[in-house]
């Protein structure tokens, strides 16, 4: 009899919080598919652990297991990654034709990514002085660290490990500052 209520339960559950424990994983991967898969994967952990449930705000379980998912598939990939040579990157110029050939004319979409540009530049801003100035020229202007070391008169490895260290501040400010929007 205790099996039926549990799935009972899952079933319930899938149809009240997919909508949300989906949009928990895709704000916090970024990733339409991984997001799916991450949902799918709450579900089934909190299915094989509803002995452990305390029966108290099934709400807040469920979003605290998407939330540990999402965190710990972010380790993983990030354990995977591997910093790419500046010179390996494409261009500012390479990266403003893609963006005009793929623009879209519609004004939900113009304002979308000017509300996403404003966010993204507020949150350089509020970085340490010694990133946020880099910060803005190389993720907003497009500049690459070779243009800001011979600007400024440093080091080009120095600008490059600021950038990358400006980079995993704003993964953690940015993405703090969308969850809670």
């Amino acid at each position: 009899m205790e099996r039926i209520d549990t799935r009972e339960n899952l079933i319930r559950w899938m149809s009240e919080y997919k909508n949300l424990i989906f949009s928990i994983c895709l704000r916090m991967t970024g990733d339409y598919f991984t997001a799916e898969d991450i949902a799918q994967e709450t579900f089934l952990s909190a299915y094989m652990h509803m002995d452990q449930f305390d029966g108290k705000n099934e709400k807040a379980w469920l979003c605290r297991i998407a939330a540990n998912k999402c965190t710990d598939y972010l380790r993983s990939a990030a354990s995977k990654a591997v910093p790419t040579a500046e010179d390996e990157m494409p261009s500012a110029n390479e990266n403003a034709y893609v963006a005009s050939k793929t623009a879209s004319n519609n004004p939900a979409d113009i304002y979308e990514t000017e509300d996403v540009i404003m966010t993204f530049t507020r949150c350089c801003n509020e970085l340490p002085e010694a990133y946020s100035d880099i910060a803005l020229q190389h993720f907003i202007r497009g500049r690459t660290a070779k243009e800001i070391a011979e600007e400024k008169g440093d080091n080009l490895k120095t600008i490059q490990t600021r950038i990358f260290r400006a980079k995993e501040m704003l993964k953690k400010t940015c993405r703090k500052e969308w969850l809670e929007a």
